[in-house]
């Protein structure tokens, strides 16, 4: 029996609310990242380090971002940032499909349809 592979542009990505989010000034996305942990706060004593780290995302992540609504597909994104960005959003799909996986291997983003392995 052959399983039936699995397409990523039909995933439907959501952010994480463990990781609350905001725009700044000029539009861009600030995903709140907080450091907890015994290591953490040796390290906010010790070397002033933060508590809170804010990373900013470029405009093409915070389109991206903005997109990513738990409703939307990969594909239905990838269509999004093809309408807004044109040709200096090629390479769209692979360029497009790697930001999302690095975005759901920091745990930023789930995916609504997927059932995850563990």
């Amino acid at each position: 029996m052959s399983r039936k592979k699995e397409n990523f542009l039909d995933f439907t990505p959501r952010a994480n609310r463990l990781y609350p989010f905001s725009q700044n000034k000029v539009g861009h996305v600030e995903i709140e990242v907080e450091h907890r942990g015994f290591f953490n706060r040796l390290a906010q004593k010790l070397f002033r380090k933060p508590k809170v780290s804010r990373i900013e995302l470029d405009d093409f992540g915070s389109f991206v971002w903005m997109q990513i609504d738990g409703k939307k597909t990969v594909y239905e994104i990838a269509q999004a940032v093809k309408e807004k960005f044109g040709a200096k959003a090629e390479p769209l799909y692979a360029r497009l499909s790697r930001f999302i996986k690095i975005l759901h291997d920091e745990h930023y983003i789930v995916y609504e349809n997927k059932i995850e392995k563990k």
